[in-house]
């Protein structure tokens, strides 16, 4: 769902980036409390992670292919503020190095991939999970239903945007119309990609998950040959299963699994369009659709290094190399927040007159 530039006018484009400039300010303060020494790299991981399974478009109708948004993947697994600034990563790694989506509609990208899908799907899985039994199964069912439904809602989001700014004169009902009816489907792959990452993760670290904090289950006692709840006034405990796997295993396994789909799995991505695409090629809304500022200059530009003529390889090494980079400038960018959380903290505990 990457806007290129040239699909909403400059005045609209101007108010989304100060409305992304804004949400980034305040993510940047909110992460602070999110982050910690175990869950700054992981940041910078899951930032990576959707920059590598962004490049894997699936099929969900005929001549149209979705990709993840991932706003809700990294809201559950690193907070909301956090999963802000790791779809914002993303997108502006994407939209420097490799020319998808327009710079000057970087601020749409933002409030729409980043802010909405970010904000509408943690409220939806806080929701669920008030309402559902808290063992590791909700977790994953609560992550489900909140990424399916996070990228209708930006789609409609989108709409909403052009209505407001679009440079092209198409009835805004046929616009959103197509948007949310090809994102619902959208959805279900966004869904499925959540859940299963959320649950994997839950199965080996659910401390590492931030959705999942304040899990416990029931310690189980054994009484003739039959496992048994202990009795309500014991605390309940952390499942044990979390001490039981390394935070550098999770990390590395992490990575390395980024690597392989963004440099081998990806070449086996669709080649149609998304849904994005489709709709504007289909409705017109790309008739004044503006050429990339780093189309020409970046050596990444369309996911593939310049001068290298097999296009296996060439996309390889493009998606080898942003995953790469992102997960650089993610950790890069989240150690420094919680380097500032531990100095607001110290400044704070030194005694007055000291």
């Amino acid at each position: 769902m990457h806007v290129p530039d040239g699909f909403i006018n400059a005045p609209v484009s101007a108010v989304t980036g100060v409305v992304a400039a804004g949400a980034i300010a305040v993510s940047l303060r909110g992460a602070r409390r999110e982050l910690d020494e175990r869950t700054a790299p992981l940041a910078g991981l899951v930032a990576a992670f959707i920059f590598a399974v962004q490049m894997l478009n699936f099929p969900v109708a005929a001549g149209t292919s979705g990709h993840l948004l991932g706003g809700a993947l990294a809201a559950i697994l690193v907070g909301p503020y956090t999963g802000v600034l790791c779809v914002s990563v993303v997108l502006l790694m994407q939209g420097i190095l490799f020319a998808d989506g327009g710079l000057t509609a970087l601020g749409v990208n933002i409030t729409d991939m980043a802010i909405v899908t970010t904000v509408v799907s943690y409220a939806l899985f806080r929701g669920l999970v008030k309402v559902l039994p808290r063992t590791r199964r909700s977790i994953t069912v609560a992550s489900f239903v909140a990424a399916l439904l996070s990228v209708p809602a930006a789609a409609v989001a989108f709409t909403l945007i052009y209505a407001v700014g679009g440079t092209t004169d198409i009835a805004i009902t046929k616009v959103a119309t197509a948007m949310i009816g090809v994102h619902v489907l959208i959805g279900i792959g966004e869904a499925v990609i959540t859940a299963l990452t959320v649950g994997a993760v839950v199965a080996v670290r659910p401390d590492l998950v931030y959705g999942a904090r304040g899990l416990q289950q029931r310690l189980k006692l054994r009484v003739n040959g039959e496992l048994v709840d202990t009795p309500a006034a014991p605390a309940a405990i952390p499942a044990p299963v979390a001490a039981r796997s390394s935070h550098r295993t999770v990390w590395i396994t992490g990575l390395v699994t980024s690597l392989v789909l963004a440099g081998f799995v990806s070449f086996y991505a669709s080649a149609s369009p998304d849904g994005l695409e489709k709709v504007a090629k289909d409705k017109g809304i790309d008739a004044k659709t503006e050429k990339h500022a780093t189309e020409d200059s970046s050596p990444l530009a369309g996911y593939g290094v310049k001068d290298v003529s097999d296009a296996r390889v060439s996309g390889g090494l493009a998606g080898v190399i942003g995953v790469g980079v992102t997960v650089v400038a993610g950790t890069g960018v989240f150690w420094a927040v919680r380097r500032r959380r531990t100095a607001d903290t110290s400044s704070t505990s030194v005694p007055e007159g000291v």
